[in-house]
């Protein structure tokens, strides 16, 4: 016979040695994964700035090529820019080539960006003048003027060496990138900003500390350095001294294409060292906290750890009726008095919950009832004043119609007291509602009534319908025209769920904007002197019966009346309190 496996069985240190072991190779492979993956990040997020910003030096050398080309095939060739150097400065075709110069130069503009600005300056007439709507102040601009005038007159041979460069030209202490072309005694000028040369880069992270500047031949920057913040350095940041990994920053220099100067771009990645000395402390509190802890289980072993596992193993044991098995002794005397707080408990939290269910059932059924109560009187005095106005008139047949209907009206409210009647039944109730009021007002309202056929066994709340007929009629009837009042009742299909949608609406002058405002929002109306009870009363029963499913919305068509629809679950849950119409 094979011989019984036995579970050996180790002393607690030996787990806590074991414990150190792990703890000591995670925080190798720890410190491992993250200095590789901090080399990686470094070096992706570097690559990807580098890849950036030469996008965008392409694209500055593109538009500035273009630029160049486009001033010299005009200094040479644009017949507008010839008959201005040919014709007098006041004539009439000087201008017109002026005008028309402007219009090229202003589309030019509109392709490149609003920072571009472009200059004409005829030396023989001594004219000076922009060609395309300027971004610069006035100031600026004069500046600019008077120096390219001198520097014209004095040595044009200046000008031809700087052909094609984009040079930066200093301008009342701000630094533009200009670009100037020759040609005879005529000279076009294109002048941008170095800040909004840049400004582009200035949006990329480049860390905290992280900047860009335009740096010119000699050294010199010609931007001031805005960090990532968008503040402005005055001393600009040094790269870290730290070699390889823990460098802070990377520097990233970009030329330009036929121009004097390049862009530098300085990137602080102070962020990694700081990720790496948190993961050191936390690894490090991860280790004091392992050997702490192994140290209490050593000592508590079995002085906590063994009656407490006593205490969870019977908190865990119940009997098929809910109740807690008894439970085992303990040698702890704050476990043992644990053990009989809690029987006790939970028996009061058993009674709790009972009483809690049975006041609950009772608030809501007192409720209900009282709602239904609120609703149920108001309509009894105008039915006696009808009666008693037709009386003094000697109106005896009317005054036997609205008897009966009358009866019919109470004797359908006295026989239903559930929650919940069918809708032909309610749908009747209505209709003899009407007629009351048709016997009160005579020929001044008119009623259709529409139902399909298969809903009649379909169950709604008692006088829910009822209510909004009557608020229908109350504000919609009056004696200077015939007001008419529409009830149609349908199923519909949303979300795949079939719902009751019940539409009332009258000819009348609509809710006032103050009412119908508060009930589109869900905003109880004041119920000052006992009006408007009857609606929200209505509200808050289909909320408690339907559990909060059902929807009611309130809005005035356009051609004049107001218009409710109620949508309500077709289906209603078994076991709902029903009565029957007799």
């Amino acid at each position: 016979m094979a011989k019984p496996t036995e579970n050996k069985q180790y002393p607690l240190r030996h787990y806590v040695n074991i414990m150190f072991l792990i703890s000591f190779i995670v925080l190798i492979l720890d410190f491992a994964i993250s200095i590789s993956a901090i080399s990686i990040v470094k070096q992706q997020a570097t690559r990807y700035l580098q890849d950036t910003a030469g996008l965008y030096l392409d694209r500055i050398n593109h538009d500035f090529a273009y630029i160049n080309h486009y001033t010299g095939w005009t200094l040479a060739n644009d017949e507008s820019l010839k008959a201005m150097t040919t014709s007098p400065m006041n004539s009439r075709e000087f201008f017109e080539a002026n005008e028309n110069l402007h219009k090229r130069f202003t589309e030019l503009q509109k392709n490149y960006g609003q920072e571009y600005n472009f200059f004409v300056y005829l030396k023989k007439q001594s004219f000076f003048l922009n060609c395309a709507p300027i971004s610069i102040s006035y100031s600026d601009y004069q500046a600019l003027k008077e120096q390219i005038i001198a520097n014209a007159r004095q040595d044009r041979n200046v000008y031809e060496k700087l052909y094609s460069k984009w040079t930066p030209v200093r301008v009342n202490g701000k630094f533009y990138i200009t670009n100037i072309v020759p040609y005879y005694d005529s000279y076009m000028i294109s002048l941008v900003s170095a800040d909004n040369l840049i400004r582009p880069l200035r949006e990329i992270n480049l860390g905290e500390n992280g900047f860009v500047s335009l740096i010119a031949e000699n050294g010199q920057s010609i931007t001031s350095p805005v960090s990532n913040r968008g503040q402005v350095l005055n001393d600009v940041p040094q790269a870290s001294s730290s070699p390889g990994l823990f460098q802070a920053g990377t520097t990233v220099n970009g030329q330009f294409t036929n121009a004097t100067f390049h862009v530098k771009l300085v990137i602080q990645f102070g962020t990694f060292e700081k990720i790496m000395i948190a993961q050191l402390l936390i690894l490090l509190l991860a280790v004091i906290i392992t050997c702490s802890l192994g140290f209490i289980l050593l000592y508590f072993r079995n002085k906590v750890l063994r009656p407490i596992k006593n205490f969870s193993y019977n908190l865990a044991f119940w009997t098929e009726e809910g109740e807690p098995l008894e439970f085992q002794g303990s040698k702890i005397i704050e476990l043992e008095k644990a053990n009989k707080q809690f029987l006790n408990l939970i028996g009061q939290i058993k009674k709790f919950k009972i009483d809690l269910y049975e006041r609950e059932l009772e608030k809501q059924r007192i409720q209900l009832d009282y709602m239904k109560l609120q609703i149920k009187p108001h309509f009894f005095l105008n039915c006696l004043t009808s009666i008693y106005s037709m009386a003094q008139m000697q109106m005896h047949e009317e005054i036997e119609r609205m008897a009966l209907s009358t009866a019919k009206y109470f004797r359908y409210i006295f026989q239903n007291d559930g929650d919940f009647v069918k809708l032909g039944d309610e749908i009747e109730h209505v209709r003899i509602y009407l007629e009351i009021q048709q016997h009160r007002y005579q020929n001044a309202l008119a009623y259709r009534i529409e139902q399909e056929e298969n809903l009649a066994e379909t169950e709604i709340p008692p006088l829910v319908l009822q209510t909004f007929v009557e608020n229908a009629v109350k504000y919609a009837v009056s004696r200077v025209a015939e007001a008419r009042i529409e009830l149609a009742a349908g199923l519909q299909l949303d979300a795949g769920e079939e719902r009751l949608v019940i539409r009332i609406s009258d000819t009348g002058p609509g809710f006032p904007p103050d009412i119908l405002e508060k009930l589109q929002s869900g905003v109880s109306l004041e119920q000052t002197a006992g009006t408007r009870i009857g609606i929200m009363n209505t509200l808050q029963r289909l909320d408690s019966l339907y559990d909060k499913q059902a929807a009611v919305s309130f809005f005035n068509k356009e051609d004049g009346g107001a218009c409710v629809i109620l949508s309500l679950p077709a289906n209603v849950a078994a076991g709902t309190n029903r009565s029957v119409a007799l």
